[in-house]
């Protein structure tokens, strides 16, 4: 399958190789895979569901298939580095996954395994691992909202809450590729247990099981029990909705001001499926922003909603590859 985009300048910190990028993104419901060009076009675009209750080596043999896929492709034959974004906890350090919604997989070794596969297909390239919130902003960064900004923080707000630094124009991930996973901020010091251990993260206030969980707690009695029916009623009036809604932007706010008065971003990008909701989410985050940016460096912080969509993954895991092994020479045996 072939699905190009429109195209789009490469990336300004990405070395003169002009070969595309093998893209993987690995999520709880899809593996989906791509040849990423420099112009920011997509071709062979391809996808498998996520096995359900499979045990580690059948899912692993979904993304087997998807670059099976893209090994016919005309151009596989010039592809210079392989990018992959996956859904965390990750550790790039090690190349490793665990992802919440695959629990077939813990400490799966993919970037290895990835390597493996595209080895068995002739591809002998660099390959690197990024979480889905990184690559969602180095995405973000090279075509969407924050392009042009030397520093940015981008953020996925859906199920969970997730995130990534972009810091003078590089991909900032940590060592283990965690750096800027903003759900886990504490913004509530006597907030509620999070289900990462810790207290008042943005995550249990904000997410769209919080925003969901939190309107059912307070008798809100809509036809859809999630985050997008509560954003329905929101729309539409309801007080317990709006106050979910009001609830979570304040915990949005507390977090960016926060990192943008640590690291001085200038654009926080919100992507997800709660920034779906659009002014009913981002009308309270800007509102109480201006109660907690309150420095003179960090008073014109923009907060804007994330431009790719359902490209972002694809195009984020290329992206954290371009950045992150700019170079995208042949790797070693």
């Amino acid at each position: 399958m072939t699905s190009p985009t429109s195209a789009f300048p490469a990336p300004r910190t990405v070395a003169a190789v002009t070969g595309p990028t093998v893209a993987i993104d690995v999520g709880g419901t899809k593996i989906a895979g791509a040849l990423v060009h420099p112009d920011g076009t997509m071709t062979a675009v391809t996808r498998r569901p996520t096995p359900r209750a499979a045990d580690a080596e059948t899912v692993m043999a979904a993304v087997g298939e998807v670059v099976a896929d893209l090994s016919g492709a005309p151009m596989w034959e010039q592809a210079v580095r392989c990018g992959i974004g996956s859904a965390g906890p990750v550790d790039t350090s090690r190349g490793t996954v665990s992802p919440v919604n695959i629990g077939a997989w813990r400490g799966f070794p993919v970037q290895d395994r990835v390597a493996a596969a595209l080895r068995a297909r002739g591809a002998r390239i660099p390959v690197v691992l990024a979480g889905d919130g990184v690559a969602m902003t180095a995405a973000e960064h090279w075509l969407g909202a924050a392009r042009g900004h030397a520093n940015a923080l981008c953020m996925v707000v859906s199920t969970g809450v997730g995130g990534g630094l972009i810091l003078n124009n590089q991909l900032h991930t940590g060592p283990t590729g965690n750096a800027g996973h903003i759900g886990h901020i504490s913004v509530a010091f006597d907030g509620e247990p999070c289900a990462c251990g810790g207290r008042g993260c943005v995550e249990s206030l904000a997410s769209g099981t919080a925003i969901a969980r939190w309107a059912l707690d307070q008798g809100w009695t809509g036809p859809d029990p999630t985050a997008a029916g509560v954003a329905a009623s929101a729309q539409a009036g309801d007080p317990v909705a709006l106050a979910a809604f009001d609830r979570a932007g304040r915990a949005l706010a507390a977090a960016i001001a926060a990192t943008a008065t640590l690291v001085e971003t200038d654009i926080a990008v919100i992507g997800g499926g709660v920034a779906a909701s659009g002014d009913t989410l981002f009308e309270p985050v800007r509102r109480h922003l201006a109660s907690y940016a309150t420095l003179s460096f960090v008073r014109n912080l923009r907060v804007v909603p994330a431009a790719l969509g359902t490209h972002a993954g694809l195009i984020g895991a290329a992206a954290a590859a371009m950045l992150l092994l700019p170079g995208g020479g042949a790797a070693t045996a």
